[in-house]
């Protein structure tokens, strides 16, 4: 965690590999994290948590089933605990993710697309 003030133009231009979550800072017991979006994600679900995307640039498409909800810049909204969803971009969208620290960026799917939080330098 940092105590220092963050930019989240500047961490999100600290990387280029999308679906790799970065903490930008943690609240309580919640992680703050930038991430770049491209392409289709998986299906998942987070069982034990909600899950809150914030859109910084782009337009972010999450797939629920029976429905989707288009996000674009600065819209937020929150994947209610258990619901499964796919975030789709089709092209690169640059977000904030707010969820209890330890949260699995493929939640119950787990597999190959399962990345580690990593922390900005």
């Amino acid at each position: 965690m940092t105590r220092d003030v963050r930019n989240v133009h500047d961490a999100l231009a600290a990387f280029s590999e999308p679906w790799q979550p970065h903490r930008l800072t943690s609240v309580n017991d919640y992680d703050v994290k930038v991430v770049k979006l491209l392409g289709e994600f998986v299906w998942h679900s987070h069982p034990e948590t909600d899950e809150l995307f914030l859109v910084v640039s782009g337009q972010l498409t999450i797939q629920l089933r029976g429905r989707d909800v288009v996000l674009n810049s600065n819209d937020v909204f929150v994947v209610p605990r258990g619901v499964e969803h796919c975030p789709r971009a089709e092209s690169e969208v640059q977000a904030i993710l707010i969820e209890p620290r330890g949260t699995m960026n493929t939640g119950d799917a787990g597999g190959e697309r399962t990345a580690e939080v990593q922390e900005l330098g």
